[in-house]
């Protein structure tokens, strides 16, 4: 029987094991938050997707959100990041700590003097296409990324903007 389930999945196609190293991915700029994506989905059948980001000190993310179609995690790689909830509470996920975000309202920044980094997931990873056009509509960061265009890019990926949250 063991035989037989080696037999089967040796018949599947294979896919070689994907590894990035440490100074390689697609970067892209998104104002000041730089991001590197480790997995865009074409090697998952989009079933998930990650990037690395860096956030400068004292740095806002995007505008509060929710996501209609897919989960994120956060782990935090370097110094702190501060994530919102929508009844102005908030979590400062230190170096280590693993944040799950639900599908409600959400948004993350760094407000302490020192650059941060996390390592986020999407599932599935279509969103992984959004910081692309984030990059491309700031113009490869060039241009300061607005709430207007958060939003534009946003709207293309199942995402709504949510109302401010406390800092």
């Amino acid at each position: 029987m063991e035989e037989d389930a080696f037999k089967a999945t040796t018949k599947m196609p294979r896919r070689p094991i994907n590894f990035v190293p440490a100074q390689a991915g697609d970067v892209l700029i998104l104002g000041p938050i730089k991001c590197r994506i480790m997995e865009d989905g074409s090697r998952t059948d989009n079933r998930i997707g990650s990037a690395e980001f860096t956030v400068p000190a004292n740095t806002p993310g995007p505008p509060p959100h929710w996501h209609e179609m897919h989960d994120e995690t956060f782990l935090v790689t370097k110094g702190t990041i501060r994530f919102h909830a929508p009844d102005g509470k908030h979590i400062d996920a230190k170096e280590g700590d693993y944040v799950v975000v639900p599908t409600r309202a959400h948004t993350f920044s760094n407000p302490t003097g020192e650059e941060s980094k996390f390592f986020n997931t999407f599932t599935p990873a279509f969103y992984i296409n959004y910081f692309k056009l984030m990059s491309e509509m700031t113009n490869g960061g060039s241009r300061p990324p607005t709430r207007d265009v958060f939003v534009e890019a946003m709207s293309n990926y199942a995402t709504i903007p949510a109302p401010e949250m406390d800092a």
